[in-house]
């Protein structure tokens, strides 16, 4: 009997794609391929809902654009129009929740949301009289006139958190920081440092907070059991954002050092969890973007924002192995709500991402 003959070594035999100079050499950056292959297919049905930092917007518009069904909870009135619903935070992510850069964020809403978590600093009053949501301060403009308003709002929005986290089929999340700011009390995470959007920081009230990776993993894995208590056959897809940091609380720190940081636990905490939790996956956007084969092309001028070519090839990958749908096309239950002729055009409008981590460059300008 003929044995099978042994590998020369552990690598002999491999795919292209895990070696270095297989996966990019004589390729154009637009078609390098860091994916392998999709952790399992969308379908035109199953309801898609996302959260995070800014740049989880783009997989939004990219899916409705394409026909997908983009899961909204908490929608604008019918007679709004989309750019001042947008301005109010409507359809931006699934819910009205603004950016949720940390886990721990996502975490705390869940708990708010489910009445297991009742923060102490639940509201700011701002100078001409008006409430600002400490959790929210920029969905919506001017703040709310009364309390009235403002707690009835909370209640809409809480509503749709339980909804999404109940009906989503696949939850996208996209994570973006691990620094942030808290409430020495009891620990509530805030967007934003208070000052910057509303509210005022006091040193003796708040707190500076760089989330490690155990932090992470643990934040991420309670809110993924909780969400799974009430919706046990949601899958999981989880992205990190390839934005640096407009900033960094740490003034003996440089913002590029500190951004390597946040980013390697970030990438380090997404790889823990994809290994310890069920039907949780991860999509290499932040690869994708950041990888030394683009020579910084997928960056705009400051460095810092994502170019449009950057997120069609990031948003190509998504389609190619998560989609049965060809890139460009739309799925057969319903046609692009954006004709295919001005799809480049409405791409390039859907960078005016709405981020609220901006505010922070511009309180200091």
């Amino acid at each position: 009997m003929t044995r099978p003959e042994k590998p020369a070594n552990p690598y002999a035999g491999l795919p292209a794609h895990c070696f270095w100079s297989r996966s990019h050499r004589g390729r154009e950056v637009s078609e390098i391929d860091p994916v392998v292959s999709g952790a399992f297919r969308l379908k035109p049905e199953m309801r898609i809902a996302t959260a995070g930092s800014c740049f989880a917007q783009h997989i939004a518009r990219h899916l409705q654009a394409r026909g997908y069904n983009y899961f909204v909870t908490e929608q604008a009135h019918p007679l709004i129009s989309d750019e001042v619903a947008r301005r109010y935070g409507y359809g931006v992510f699934s819910a009205r929740y603004g950016n949720l850069y940390t886990a721990r964020q996502l975490l705390q809403l869940a708990q708010r949301a489910h009445g297991r978590f009742s923060p102490l600093e639940d509201v700011w009053e701002a100078a001409d009289g008006r409430l600002i949501d400490p959790f929210r301060p920029n969905i919506q403009p001017g703040g709310f006139c009364s309390l009235s308003e403002f707690r009835a709002a909370r209640e809409t929005h809480f509503a749709a958190v339980r909804r999404m986290m109940a009906e989503a089929d696949v939850f996208v999340f996209t994570f973006g920081l691990t620094e942030g700011w808290r409430a020495r009390a009891d620990g509530a995470v805030f967007p934003l440092a208070p000052g910057v959007a509303g509210g005022s920081f006091d040193p003796e009230k708040h707190e500076f907070v760089n989330f490690s990776v155990t932090e992470t993993i643990a934040d991420f894995t309670e809110f993924a059991s909780m969400m799974r208590a009430v919706n046990p056959g949601v899958k999981i897809l989880m992205t990190v954002s390839p934005v640096p940091l407009i900033a960094t609380a740490r003034a003996g720190e440089s913002v590029i050092a500190a951004t390597a940081y946040s980013k390697a636990v970030l990438r380090v905490a997404c790889e823990e969890l994809r290994n310890s939790l069920s039907d949780c996956h991860y999509f290499p956007s932040y690869e994708v973007i950041t990888g030394n084969y683009t020579r910084g092309a997928y960056y705009g001028p400051d460095l810092r924002e994502v170019e449009t070519a950057g997120v069609e090839h990031v948003m190509g990958l998504f389609m190619r192995h998560y989609t049965d749908t060809p890139p460009g096309a739309a799925p057969a239950r319903a046609a692009p709500k954006t004709p295919a002729a001005d799809f480049t055009a409405s791409v390039q409008k859907g960078l005016e991402i709405i981020c609220d981590e901006e505010m922070i460059q511009r309180s200091v300008d």
